[in-house]
């Protein structure tokens, strides 16, 4: 089968979860020696030019594990990246006549709809509902409520990540769309090393939020609520703006009013590894989500998590996580409190956590039910 992935930035690259499943799908699918071809965004790493590697600087097609990788014509700014991103690569992709075209998020479906036209089978992953993020603008949330509209309305088939997108595709568009979960492996921990030389981070030592800094992620909370705690840990943030700069230069200004506070920016490879792995709690704050790749990371490094309760994380954890009510400053420093007061509990909660969630969700099981769907063969 001839497959084609459009939507993510490029491949590989650690610049939000959508890289990391595109990345995940389309080698797995090479492997079973499906043709894929993957159409990558020209243009710097969102973390800034010094992240940047082949995926990010080439203008030739190359292979990457199997996977042909073309370049498209990107015009990399604000809100134009995604939009014309994936208006050229759709034009590529109807040209070379694939079996399947498979969209990932809400802005680049809006061109599936030049694919349906041809006649190609389109399948649409909505990994979140991406207008409601409080960094675009209006135009940009009307765009990206475009694109969910052609997936609801043209694609062949819908995937979404989450049962509360499932209902909302239902209610909203009268559409059954399919849930198909994110994937995880197991992941060896690792002794802290590169974060005690460059941050003086110890074992335990320190609670843990690790992804893009913008608004509905909640770092916000997280930060206030931190500082209300009389603790000698300290507070990780890991991670770089996308889009976001205003909002990360606040929480910038607001770490620098505690010395506890420490921000990495940007994180991936080793140093990446041994955040996950040496970290006391990690806290994932979101007000809003798809299904949040950080977090299985982090339970597969076998970690203690706090997150908030909104369903796109709460479904995740089941009982194997501490949950606090969305937005609730208050709640958050008293569950992160109390798991700070109680290490019996949190050395219990990470015993059990890589089993449940490596145990739950597989990537050779997303692998094998996406391709059935392309074939019209899985179940809804």
């Amino acid at each position: 089968m001839r497959i084609a992935f459009i939507g993510h930035k490029r491949i590989p690259s650690r610049e939000g979860g959508i890289e990391i499943v595109v990345d995940e799908l389309a080698t797995r699918m090479a492997a079973r020696g499906e043709q894929v071809v993957v159409y990558n965004r020209k243009g710097h790493n969102v973390a800034g030019e010094e992240f940047d590697n082949q995926s990010s600087t080439s203008d030739k097609p190359y292979m990457y594990r199997g996977v042909k990788v073309i370049p498209v014509t990107t015009i990399d700014a604000k809100g134009l990246a995604a939009l014309t991103s994936s208006f050229f690569a759709t034009l590529k992709a109807i040209k070379a006549r694939p079996d399947v075209i498979h969209y990932h998020a809400e802005g680049p479906c809006v061109p599936l709809r030049l694919a349906h036209w041809f006649g190609i089978r389109t399948v649409a992953t909505i990994h979140g509902l991406d207008w409601q993020r409080a960094k675009w603008g209006r135009f940009a949330s009307t765009y990206l409520k475009l694109g969910e509209r052609t997936a609801a309305t043209c694609a062949d088939e819908v995937i979404v990540l989450s049962r509360n997108v499932q209902r909302y595709f239902k209610d909203t568009y009268g559409r059954d769309v399919r849930f198909i979960p994110n994937g995880i492996e197991r992941n060896t921990p690792v002794a802290a090393d590169a974060i005690t030389r460059k941050y003086g981070l110890e074992k335990d030592g320190y609670v843990l939020f690790l992804g893009r800094i913008v608004p509905e992620k909640g770092v916000h909370y997280l930060i206030d609520a931190f500082k209300r705690l009389d603790t000698d840990k300290k507070l990780v943030i890991a991670g770089g703006a996308s889009d976001s700069a205003e909002y990360y230069e606040s929480i910038k200004t607001a770490a620098a009013a505690d010395p506890r506070i420490v921000l990495t920016g940007f994180t991936q490879g080793e140093e990446l590894a041994e955040l996950y792995s040496n970290a006391y709690v990690y806290v994932l704050p979101s007000d809003l989500e798809g299904m949040p790749m950080s977090l299985l990371e982090a339970m597969s490094y076998g970690n203690c998590c706090l997150t908030s309760d909104i369903p796109e994380c709460a479904e995740v954890v089941g009982d194997h996580a501490v949950t606090f009510r969305k937005g609730d400053k208050d709640d958050l420093a008293d569950k992160l409190g109390d798991l700070i007061a109680h290490p019996d509990r949190v050395a219990g909660l990470k015993m059990g956590a890589a089993d449940y969630i490596t145990g739950e969700y597989s990537w050779d099981k997303v692998v094998d039910q996406t391709l059935a769907m392309y074939r019209g063969e899985e179940k809804r």
